[in-house]
Order: structure tokens, then C-alpha cells, then sequence
């Protein structure tokens, strides 16, 4: 692919979408270029405080326990008080956590900040999603999300990198300057974002309650987003694995530490290298085809990590189950934005944002127990099975519920599967790493 094609790629890829996307998007970067505490914090809890690594880990699973309260609780605020308060409300209260790491000591006032923090930070994403799905135009609404996918990991990627260079100011100046990060974000919702909320329909004659009362019962009744949730579920297990089995699997053969660093540094690399472009392959493609491609790439990656021996090897498995992770989660969040009716669209995206915390929850326990057991081989041959299993849950549960147009066929979406995947794997996989080429950035 020549220079000229890439660009004309990318403008196309960026063009058309209004305004106030960029403004969120921008919120989203700057947001994120700042994301030092999860980054740091088991080494500010080991190194600067001298706790154990076992508490260090009970508390970033607090974190994540946050988040499992955090997503519902924004997707109800989200529908009833509007996406820009929430943002701004939430984004505030992130802030104030990260502020407060810096001075807080105690071991279990810690605990409590990363837990608030877990709420605070999970919170917030029913907001944005639920402002893209309302500003962007319904044909674009997968590109806007991987579009602002893209700004959240290459911030990441640059806090990392920077975050890593200004260690030497200590872990409490690095907290200061997410707050400060986190505080800018709601500058930019304040000043720049509209409110989006559509205005809610008008109650039928004789009816007794309000026409756009949903609640989370209602949302978890509605069987197509269950299924949808289910399966993001499983994806997300698969996905969340590799963070802790990889460096157990890695040094468990007698690598260096520092030889996953390197590895796992790939999934950034090729994702903020690579998002736009695959992007560009996979749009106007079913979102059934999407997901269903996802999750054959989750499962062939994490379990080609069972036949891995060398850095290289396992580096060329981290880019295999990125590509699906690239086209997972946009297509999971449009998918979710298309189920939901527009009034309640921060209930489904917060029940969705739930399945994730959950996942980023139960995995880390569930592989370290895997892998102290029955061993990693186990650990990885389960990822795949699942992975197998969420593929035709898609196919066999949502071709109907997300068909793009009523002319579709369980063979034209075949056809398309296969299509996607010698795509998005020739133009990009052979390209994002290989041994001459050393990954050095992370994102998650």
C-alpha cells in the first residue's frame, strides 16, 4: 500500500464525523496521555509503601470491583440526569481520587481510594458511549468508537512511555498529574460538549406511567442484549487472560521478565499503528461477521500461546488476538448503541460496561489458579475453547437481531467472515511485528 493510499485512508476514515465527536475525542486523549495510577500503582504499593505483592493485587482487583458497581450506576445517571453531568461529574470525582493517592498512606485508605477511583473511572463510559451513539450519524457510529478506541490507547501508550521517563519525580507526582489530566477532560466536557440527550418520547393518551421509563430489568429482559452481553462476557474473559497468564506462562519456560515487556508492548504498538487501518478494511461489514471474526482471532491467538517458545513467538500471538481486539470492541459498543432504544442507551451501555468489569474481575483469579494447577497449557486451551464458543454464539444467536439488511444469508455472511479475516491478517499482520522489530509500548 502506497503513501498516498494510507493518506487518502486516513482522511477518509477521519472525515465527516461532526463536531462535538472531536471534542469527546479530545477529552478521550487527553483523558488518557495522563493514566498513571493503574499503570504504577502496584509499584508505588510494593516499592514506595513495601506491602506485599498479594495486597498489591487485591487492590487493583479492587479496582475493578468498583467497576462493576460504577457501570450501572452510570448508565442510570447517564438517562436521568444527562451524558454531560455525569461526565463532568465523574471525570470530577476520578480526579479528586487520583489526588488523593498522593497523600493517602494507610493501607486500606489506599484500598478505599482505588475502589471509589474503580467506580468513578467505569461510570463515566456509559456517558461517552451513550453521546456517540447520539451525535454521530447511525451509518458511522462503529467508526466514531473506533475512533475514540484509537485516542484511549495511544494516550495510554504515551503515559506509559512518559510516566516511565518521569519516575524519577516519584509516584506521587505522577497521581498529581493524572489529576490534573482527569480535571482537564471535564474542562473540555464543560466548555466544548453539548448536551446530547434525546428528548424523551411523549406518554400515549390514557397511559398510566411514562413512555420512556426503562429500567435495568427491562434492559436485562431485552433477550438479544442479553445474549449480546453474554458473549462480551466470554470475549472478555478471553481477552483479559493474556494480561496475567502471558508473564506467568513466559517466565514459567525461563524467560526474563523483561522479555514480556517487550511482548506485551506489541499490543499498543500495533494497535495505535494499525486501528485506522483496520478500521478502513472492516467498515460496512456485519456486525455479526465482526464479532464472530473477533472472537475465531481471540481464540487462535490466546491459544496459539500454548505452542509459543520463543519472545518472537510470543509476540506474533499478542498481534493475532490485538486484531481482534481492534475489531471487537467498536463493533461491540455500535452493536450495543444499535439494540438500544435512544432514550435508555446509558442503561445498555452501562450493563455492557459491566460485563467487562466482571471479566476484568474474575480473570486474573481464575487464570493464577489455572496456572497454579492444572498449568498454562490448561489456561490456554480453555481461551481458545471459549473464544470457539463466543464465534458461534454470535452466528448462531445474532445474525438476526444485528442484520444489516434484511437480505442477508447465513452464507453471504460465511463468504464475508473468511473475507475479513485474509484482509485485516494480509495487510497488517505480517507488517506489525517480526523480529527485527522490538516492540516498546503498551496499552490495554
Amino acid at each position: 500500500m502506497s503513501i498516498d493510499s494510507l493518506r487518502r485512508s486516513a482522511r477518509a476514515t477521519v472525515s465527516g464525523l461532526p463536531p462535538g465527536f472531536w471534542w469527546l475525542w479530545l477529552s478521550t486523549l487527553v483523558n488518557r496521555t495522563g493514566a498513571f495510577v493503574l499503570t504504577f500503582l502496584s509499584l508505588y504499593l510494593t516499592a514506595e509503601l513495601g506491602h506485599s505483592a498479594w495486597f498489591a493485587g487485591l487492590v487493583v482487583a479492587l479496582h475493578g470491583l468498583g467497576g462493576v458497581a460504577g457501570s450501572p450506576l452510570g448508565g442510570v445517571l447517564t438517562d436521568r440526569w444527562g451524558r454531560r453531568p455525569t461526565m463532568i461529574t465523574m471525570h470530577l470525582a476520578a480526579a479528586a481520587c487520583a489526588a488523593a493517592l498522593a497523600f493517602v498512606t494507610s493501607a486500606w485508605g489506599v484500598a478505599a481510594v482505588v475502589l471509589l477511583m474503580g467506580v468513578a473511572m467505569q461510570a463515566v463510559r456509559p456517558s461517552i458511549n451513550a453521546t456517540i451513539a447520539d451525535t454521530v450519524p447511525a451509518e458511522d457510529v462503529r467508526r466514531a468508537f473506533s475512533l475514540n478506541y484509537w485516542a484511549l490507547n495511544l494516550g495510554f501508550a504515551v503515559a506509559s512511555i512518559a510516566g516511565g521517563a518521569a519516575a524519577f519525580l516519584g509516584y506521587r507526582t505522577l497521581f498529581l498529574v493524572d489529576a490534573v489530566a482527569t480535571l482537564l477532560c471535564a474542562v473540555i466536557v464543560f466548555l466544548r460538549l453539548p448536551e446530547t440527550r434525546p428528548e424523551r418520547p411523549e406518554r400515549a393518551a390514557g397511559d398510566a406511567g411514562p413512555a420512556d421509563r426503562v429500567s435495568m430489568l427491562d434492559v436485562l429482559r431485552d433477550g438479544p442484549f442479553r445474549t449480546l452481553v453474554l458473549l462480551n462476557l466470554l470475549v472478555c474473559l478471553v481477552f483479559t487472560v493474556p494480561w496475567i497468564g502471558l508473564p506467568l506462562t513466559m517466565t514459567g519456560q525461563g524467560l526474563p521478565a523483561s522479555s514480556y515487556g517487550m511482548v506485551i508492548a506489541v499490543n499498543g504498538i500495533v494497535i495505535v499503528g494499525f486501528q485506522l487501518l483496520v478500521n478502513k478494511v472492516t467498515e460496512r461489514r456485519s456486525p455479526v461477521v465482526l464479532l464472530t471474526v473477533a472472537s475465531l482471532l481471540f481464540a487462535v491467538g490466546t491459544g496459539a500461546t500454548a505452542l509459543a517458545g520463543s519472545p518472537v513467538a510470543f509476540a506474533a500471538t499478542v498481534v493475532i488476538w490485538t486484531i481482534g481486539e481492534m475489531v471487537h470492541v467498536p463493533t461491540n459498543a455500535a452493536a450495543t448503541a444499535r439494540l438500544a432504544p435512544e432514550h435508555a442507551r446509558g442503561r445498555y451501555q452501562g450493563v455492557m460496561g459491566m460485563s467487562w468489569a466482571v471479566a476484568g474481575f474474575v480473570a486474573p483469579i481464575m487464570a493464577g489458579a489455572v496456572v497454579d494447577g492444572p498449568g498454562p497449557d490448561v489456561l490456554w486451551a480453555g481461551t481458545f475453547a471459549i473464544g470457539l464458543l463466543a464465534a458461534a454464539g454470535y452466528t448462531l444467536r445474532l445474525r438476526k437481531a444485528l442484520r444489516e439488511a434484511p437480505e442477508e444469508t447465513v452464507a453471504a455472511e460465511a463468504v464475508e467472515t473468511v473475507e475479513v479475516v485474509e484482509a485485516v491478517v494480509d495487510r497488517k499482520g505480517a507488517e506489525a511485528v517480526s523480529p527485527s522489530a522490538p516492540a516498546s509500548a503498551s496499552g490495554a
